[in-house]
C-alpha cells in the first residue's frame, strides 16, 4: 500500500439486517455456558436475555472498504480529523496477579489438581473490560494513549490464552460468559483506549476457533468493525507493533481464524449450529472489516508479517464471483456487501476469472455492436468483424503490428486472431502465441534500444533516451493488455515497481492533465533494477563521516545519451547545492524519483495508456501490483508433478519406457533446469495463473534418429521427443537441448 493505509469505511452493507432475530440465539448460547445452578433456576422457562442497546451500531460508521477511492489518508501520520478525543480513562481495579503469579498457580495445579486459584483468575480477569486492562496493562496507572505503545503485556496475554485451552470446561465457560457480559455493556459516548485494549485482547482468544462460540465471536467482530476510524487507526498500529515484535505465527492464526469464520458461515458443515443466514447477514461483513484492519497492519510493515497470499480465502473460488463483481459495480458501497470491496481475500485465480469474464462480456458487446452496425447499413455481416484480425509480415513485424493496432484501435477488446502475410493456415491459438513471442523478442532486444537489460537484476527497464515518437512504448502496453485479455503468458521481465506504476491510477483519469504512471518509489524499488547503484545510495545514507567532503556530490544527475553525457538538476539550482549530512535523504529520494519516474515519464505514460486501452476495466482495481505481474508473466512457482499429471501424449503412452525415463529425469532436475525445460517448450519459464494444467503441455513422438536432440514447438507448448533407449542418453540430449536453445526452438 506504500503509505496509503487508511481503512476506508463506506456502506452499512447489511450489518444491521437481522440483528433483532439474534437475541434469542445469543441468549440460548449464554444459557449453555452459565453455571449449572443458574441453569437449574431457569429450567422451567425458556432462556431469555435482554440485550441492552444492541441496536447502537446503527449510528456507527459503515464498514465496507472501497477500493475505488484513490486518495487515502496515511495511517502513519494521524491527521487532526482522525485523532479521537482523548477521554479520561476509568480507574482500573487492582491488578489481580502478575504473569509470574499466574504461572506459579498453573504449576501448582499439576501437583494438587486444584484449579480454584486459576479459575478465580479467569473469572475475575474476563468479567469486564476494566478487569481485562487491570490484568494485562503493563502499568495500570499509565494512559498509553499513543499508537506507538498499546500498553498491553502481550506475553502475559499469550500465556493466559495458551493455558486456557488446557483448563477444565467450567473455566472455559466462565471466560465465555465474562466476554458475553462485557459485550452486553451499554455504551455511552466514544470508546476509551482501555476499551480498545480489551477488544485487542479478546480478539486473540483461541476459543473462537470453535464453531460453538461463533455467535459470541460475531458480536465481538461487529463491535470492532463499527468503531470509529480513529479507533481503527490505533488498532492497526497496535497489531503492527505487537505482532512484529512478538509472533508472526500468532498473527497468521488470527487471520486464519477470521478466514475460517467466513468460510464456515458461507458453507457450514452443520447448518443447524448457526442462526439462519437471513438473521445474521452482518457476520461476514464484520469479519471482512476486521480482516481489512489486519491486512492494513500487514502492509504497514516493511517486511510483511505474512505473505499477502495468506489473506486469500479459497472458499470464495466456489461462489458466484460475477454476482459479487456486479454488486460492487452497481451498488458500490452504499447498502450491499460484496467481497470485491475487500479484494485482498480474493485469490488471484478468482480475480483472473472475474477479469476474463468481464473481458469476454466487453468483447461480446463490441462484436455485437459491430454486427448491428453492419445490419443497420444493410451490409452483409462478415464473421471476421467479430475478431481483432492482425495481418503482419515477418520481415516488418514491429511496424506492421503498430500500424494494425493503431488502425484497429476500436477492435482491441475483440478476440485476437493473427495471420502472417504469405503463409497459409488458420490461427487456432498457435499463430497468436508466435506473434507475441516474436514481437516481444524483437522489441526487448538490446539493439532495439527501447529497453535496457540489467544483468545484476535480470530485468528490463525503460530507456530514458529522448525521442520524437513514443508509439512503440504504447505498442508494448497494448501487447501486455492483449496478453491478459487473451490469456497469453508473456516472457517479460519487468521489476515489481513497473506494475505499481501501471496501477497508478488503476483507471485512466478523465482529466488528461493528471499525470499517470507516477508512484512513490524508494531505494528498495531501485534495488530491484539497479542493485549496485541502490547499494551506493544506501551507503550514502548510512555514512558516518562528513558527506559533503567525502562524496563531493551535488543535486545533479548525469546520464549518457547516444554517446553524449547530459546533466539534469534534481531541483532548481541543483548543480550549486552540495549533498550534506542534513539533506542527503532528500537527495536520495529525488535521485530515485528521477530515475524511476521523471526521466522516463513520456515512455511510461505511452506504455500505461497502451495497456489501459485494452484493459480498461474496474476489475483492475481488485489487483495488487504483484498480481498484475502474475497475470502478465505467470507465476514463478513450478510444480512438475502437476505438469506430469496433466501432460497429453501423441505417439507415446504414459507407460512407455521413454516417457518413464523422461519424468524420472525431469523430476530429478534442479529448479534452474526445470525452468529451462519450461522455457524451451513454452517460451516462458513461468506458469499460468490456472496452474500447469492450463499449459496444455504435450509430448509427441519424433520418429527420427536417437542421435537427434529434442525439438520444441513453443507456439503449441509441445515437445517432440525421439524414442531414446536409455535414461542416460535421454538426460544428456535433453540437457544439451534446453541449455542451448536461445534463439532456436520456435517453430
Amino acid at each position: 500500500m506504500s503509505g496509503a493505509t487508511k481503512v476506508v469505511a463506506a456502506g452499512q452493507s447489511g450489518l444491521d439486517r437481522g440483528a433483532k432475530g439474534q437475541i434469542s440465539t445469543f441468549s440460548s448460547f449464554i444459557s449453555a455456558v452459565s453455571p449449572k445452578k443458574e441453569a437449574a433456576e431457569n429450567r422451567s422457562s425458556p432462556a431469555h436475555l435482554v440485550f441492552p442497546n444492541i441496536k447502537n451500531v446503527r449510528d456507527q460508521p459503515p464498514i465496507c472498504l472501497d477500493v475505488r477511492q484513490k486518495q487515502r489518508v496515511s495511517m502513519d501520520a494521524s491527521s487532526s480529523e482522525m485523532k479521537a478525543p482523548v477521554l479520561p480513562e476509568p480507574i482500573l481495579p487492582i491488578q489481580p496477579k502478575t504473569m509470574k503469579d499466574f504461572q506459579e498457580d498453573v504449576e501448582k495445579v499439576k501437583s494438587s489438581g486444584d484449579w480454584k486459584a486459576v479459575h478465580d483468575f479467569y473469572l475475575t480477569t474476563f468479567d469486564s473490560f476494566p478487569e481485562l486492562n487491570a490484568a494485562f496493562k503493563k502499568d495500570a496507572t499509565a494512559s498509553f494513549n499513543t499508537v506507538e505503545d498499546s500498553g498491553i503485556n502481550a506475553k502475559f496475554v499469550n500465556a493466559v490464552y495458551d493455558t486456557l485451552l488446557n483448563t477444565p470446561q467450567d473455566i472455559q465457560k466462565t471466560v465465555l460468559k465474562g466476554i458475553i457480559n462485557s459485550l452486553l455493556r451499554e455504551w455511552k459516548g466514544p470508546r476509551t483506549k482501555d476499551d480498545l485494549r480489551a477488544y485487542f485482547i479478546l480478539l486473540q482468544n483461541p476459543q473462537f476457533n470453535n464453531t460453538s462460540t461463533y455467535v459470541i465471536y460475531a458480536h465481538l467482530l461487529r463491535q470492532i468493525a463499527t468503531l470509529v476510524e480513529a479507533d481503527h487507526h490505533f488498532l492497526v498500529h497496535w497489531f503492527k507493533k505487537i505482532f512484529t515484535r512478538l509472533s508472526q505465527k500468532r498473527f497468521k492464526q488470527l487471520v486464519e481464524r477470521l478466514l475460517q469464520f467466513i468460510s464456515l458461515r458461507l458453507f457450514p458443515a452443520k447448518p443447524e449450529e448457526f442462526p439462519p443466514i437471513t438473521k445474521c447477514s452482518w457476520w461476514i461483513p464484520s469479519a471482512a472489516k476486521v480482516l481489512a484492519l489486519l491486512n492494513t497492519a500487514n502492509n504497514l510493515v516493511h517486511l510483511p508479517l505474512i505473505p499477502y497470499t495468506d489473506f486469500y480465502n479459497s472458499t470464495l473460488d466456489h461462489i458466484d464471483l460475477m454476482e459479487e463483481y456486479h454488486t460492487w459495480q452497481n451498488f458500490g458501497n452504499s447498502h450491499r456487501f460484496s467481497f470485491c470491496q475487500y479484494p485482498f481475500v480474493i485469490s488471484i485465480a478468482a480475480k483472473k476469472i472475474i477479469i476474463q469474464r468481464d473481458s469476454e462480456q466487453q468483447m461480446i458487446n463490441i462484436a455485437r455492436q459491430s454486427l448491428v452496425d453492419k445490419v443497420s447499413r444493410r451490409q452483409r455481416p462478415d464473421m471476421n468483424m467479430l475478431f481483432l484480425n492482425m495481418k503482419v509480415r515477418r520481415t516488418h513485424l514491429v511496424s506492421d503490428s503498430l500500424d494494425e493496432l493503431t488502425r484497429k484501435r476500436a477492435d482491441l477488446k475483440k478476440k485476437l486472431k493473427v495471420t502472417f502475410v504469405g503463409e497459409a493456415g488458420l490461427d487456432m491459438g498457435g499463430l497468436t502465441k508466435e506473434w507475441f513471442l516474436l514481437l516481444i523478442r524483437q522489441i526487448f532486444h538490446p539493439d532495439y534500444g527501447m529497453f535496457t537489460y540489467h544483468k545484476d537484476s535480470h530485468c528490463h527497464w525503460f530507456s530514458s533516451f529522448k525521442c520524437d515518437n513514443y508509439s512503440e512504448f504504447r505498442l508494448v502496453g497494448i501487447l501486455m493488455g492483449l496478453a491478459v485479455y487473451n490469456s497469453i503468458t508473456l516472457d517479460i521481465r519487468f521489476p515489481p515497481c513497473c506494475y505499481k506504476k501501471l496501477l497508478s491510477p488503476p483507471i485512466i483519469p478523465s482529466d488528461q492533465n493528471i499525470p499517470v504512471g507516477i508512484c512513490s518509489v524508494t531505494v528498495d524499488d531501485l534495488c530491484q533494477i539497479m542493485p549496485e547503484l541502490a547499494h551506493g545510495l544506501s551507503e550514502l545514507l548510512s555514512h558516518e563521516g562528513n558527506v559533503e567532503e567525502d562524496f563531493y556530490s551535488t543535486f545533479q544527475v548525469f546520464q549518457e545519451e547516444f554517446g553524449i553525457i547530459k546533466s539534469y538538476n534534481l531541483k532548481p539550482g541543483g548543480d550549486k547545492i552540495s549533498v550534506t549530512n542534513q539533506n542527503r535523504k532528500e537527495y536520495v529520494q529525488l535521485y530515485t524519483d528521477f530515475l524511476l519516474n521523471k526521466s522516463i515519464y513520456k515512455q511510461f505514460a505511452a506504455f500505461y495508456y497502451g495497456f489501459h486501452s485494452v484493459c480498461a476495466s474496474n476489475a483492475l482495481m481488485l489487483l495488487r501490483p504483484e498480481e498484475v505481474e502474475i497475470l502478465v508473466c505467470g507465476s514463478p512457482d513450478l510444480d512438475m508433478h502437476a505438469l506430469q499429471r496433466s501432460t497429453q501424449y501423441d505417439g507415446y503412452a504414459k507407460t512407455d519406457l521413454t516417457i518413464k525415463y523422461f519424468w524420472d529425469v525431469v523430476l530429478g532436475f534442479p529448479l534452474d533446469l526445470q525452468k529451462k525445460l519450461l522455457h524451451f517448450t513454452t517460451g516462458s519459464d513461468r506458469v499460468p495463473v490456472g496452474g500447469m494444467a492450463d499449459l496444455n503441455f504435450k509430448i509427441s513422438k519424433n520418429e527420427t534418429s536417437t542421435n537427434w536432440l529434442p525439438v520444441a514447438h513453443t507456439c503449441f507448448n509441445q515437445l517432440c521427443l525421439p524414442p531414446y533407449k536409455s535414461k542416460k542418453d535421454l538426460k544428456q540430449k535433453l540437457i544439451i537441448g534446453i541449455s542451448n536453445s536461445e534463439g532456436f526452438g520456435l517453430e
